[in-house]
């Protein structure tokens, strides 16, 4: 039976995420940004964010869902042209990847 992901692993995969978004902007603070300025922000915010971020769930809270500065929130815009509250799209991806693919799980 494979080992659960650690909490890190899971923030590792979010950040990773949203790295590699392709054609879709990050919106902070009114202002766009890639998907590699926008994890390197989110990684930030994880160092300020020291012992406050104990699961996957807290960094969504304290690093990925607004500014901490304005209080305005975050948003990803993709290609297409429709918009995503960033909390929920994360929340989103947390939960796919914390449930097992069938392809990949044990069979009897």
């Amino acid at each position: 039976m494979p080992t659960p992901p650690t909490e890190q692993q899971k923030i590792d995969y979010l950040i990773a995420t949203i790295a590699t978004l392709h054609g879709a902007s990050f919106i902070r603070n009114g202002s766009a940004y890639d998907g590699a300025q926008a994890a390197a922000h989110m990684r930030l915010k994880l160092r300020f964010a020291g012992s406050r971020v104990k699961t996957a769930d807290d960094f969504i809270v304290y690093c990925a869902t607004s500014s901490s500065v304005s209080g305005a929130r975050y948003s990803i815009r993709f290609a297409d042209g429709h918009s995503i509250d960033a909390a929920t799209f994360l929340r989103g991806r947390l939960a796919a990847f914390r449930t097992p693919d069938p392809d990949t799980s044990v069979r009897p």
